[in-house]
């Protein structure tokens, strides 16, 4: 009866890994191609009927009084001004819980956590009333607003798990050469949490850039449609003929290359800040 080496039993820990990475990695590759399958569909269905010139067709004509490549640069605009607000007072709120000790610090720090479960329909009547009020319908603010309302207590709980993790000597060091709370936030906490920053902006432009509920309300000109919204308003525009619905098809692969974009490049942003930023040491 043969008995297992040293070496093969060394060996059965690599053989374990190796076959644990072989079925991650098939695992991936199979869920890759389930989620890349509707894409792909879409893209043969574009150029089915019309060829490659689909897209330049869609590209340079009014749909229903849209164009696309207005509604990708109404989207820009809305997810810039989203991950701007967030980012900002994301931060701002975060170091006042992380290094300000005021009276009830700690409840209203875990009331703004209850606002996580809270959706985007259950605040759209207030919006809406408060929209009409400030004069906000028809403009990009106004849908970038309640879009950073929602966000904000992620913000909040992401940059302060980071900011607790701030060495507090270097708080110490700063008071000692008579820094204010601004000189702290700038030269301190905002550099020690670029990581998480960039994961919110990156999460918040992705986000906003999948919003369809506040544009659909809030914007009522063809001249603003986001991209979000186009794919419903655009659907009206084309005919039921193969070549109408080749560049129908063609439109919503545009349509979709802005998040798609966002995701590829910005998904290292998310990952590493959310490493940085949610962990507690």
């Amino acid at each position: 009866m043969r008995t297992r080496s040293v070496a093969d039993e060394e060996a059965l820990p690599l053989r374990s890994r190796r076959i644990d990475k072989i079925l991650i990695y098939g695992f991936l590759i199979v869920i890759g191609l389930a989620f890349a399958a509707p894409l792909v569909n879409a893209v043969q269905m574009s150029i089915a009927v019309g060829g490659i010139g689909n897209y330049w067709a869609v590209l340079t004509r009014s749909l229903n009084g849209v164009s696309i490549p207005q509604t990708f640069v109404n989207s820009a605009i809305i997810a810039l001004m989203h991950a701007g607000l967030v980012c900002v007072i994301g931060a701002l709120a975060a170091y006042a819980f992380s290094f300000i000790a005021f009276p009830g610090r700690e409840a209203l720090y875990y009331g703004v956590l209850l606002f996580l479960a809270v959706p985007a329909t259950a605040i759209l009547v207030p919006v809406y009333f408060i929209s009409g009020t400030l004069g906000l319908f028809n403009t990009h603010i106004g849908v970038a607003l309640p879009e950073a309302v929602l966000t904000l207590p992620f913000a909040v709980l992401l940059l302060r798990n980071r900011m607790d993790d701030i060495p507090r000597q270097l708080v110490e060091a700063a008071i000692l050469d008579r820094a204010s709370h601004v000189g702290i936030f700038r030269h301190v906490a905002i550099p020690l949490c670029r990581g998480p920053l960039l994961n919110l902006a990156a999460l918040s432009v992705m986000w906003s850039l999948q919003d369809f509920l506040f544009p659909s309300v809030l914007l009522r000109s063809p001249g603003l449609t986001t991209a979000a919204q186009a794919v419903q308003t655009i659907q009206s525009a084309f005919g039921p003929t193969p070549a109408e619905s080749s560049q129908y098809y063609a439109a919503l692969v545009l349509l979709g290359v802005p998040a798609l974009v966002i995701i590829v490049f910005g998904f290292k942003y998310v990952t590493s800040g959310l490493a940085a930023g949610g962990v507690k040491e």
